[in-house]
């Protein structure tokens, strides 16, 4: 796949999960063990799995247009390695009590750590590797087809007749 078609495919995927987030039939409500947010407004579980708010929907929607914007760029890579960054950075601060919620304003805890940093990974796996390149088909040993072969003349036209090539 190429780095484009990734951008292409990340900026859909949280496209929708930002426009997920914005349908409050989708989210259910957190549980008494949740830890407190500043924005209150669309704070739930995303189908029951990951916390989110008006802050992290907006953040996806962000995202979202980013890639596809990168897609028709000239260099989605750099989309892949800022998202490799930014996602990679959330799954670690996700992981720590305090930083959880990143101060009252985004949550990023729970299923979110898993999901940021699977982000990461296939985002840092199209950043930073290599394009991939077609190597010349043809190379110092001739093909056949470009091998070439005396032939014999046609006796009516006097063209090459390639069908005796052997005499």
């Amino acid at each position: 796949m190429k780095t484009s078609a990734f951008a292409l495919l990340a900026g859909l995927a949280y496209l929708a999960a930002g426009l997920l987030g914005l349908v409050p039939a989708l989210l259910t409500p957190p549980p008494p063990d949740a830890p407190p947010t500043t924005f209150t407004l669309l704070y739930g579980y995303l189908l029951g799995l990951f916390p989110v708010n008006v802050v992290h929907t907006a953040l996806h929607l962000a995202i979202g247009v980013w890639g596809i914007a990168a897609w028709r760029s000239s260099n989605p890579a750099m989309f892949a390695r800022a998202i490799a960054l930014l996602y990679g950075t959330l799954a670690v601060l996700g992981m720590i009590p305090l930083f959880n919620t990143l101060l009252g304003w985004i949550p990023i805890h729970g299923n979110d750590v898993w999901l940021h940093g699977m982000t990461a990974a296939v985002a840092a796996y199209f950043g930073w590797r290599g394009e991939v390149t077609h190597a010349e088909r043809r190379g110092a040993r001739m093909d056949r087809r470009h091998r070439v072969e005396p032939v014999m003349q046609e006796r009516r036209h006097g063209t090459a007749d390639r069908r005796f090539a052997h005499a």
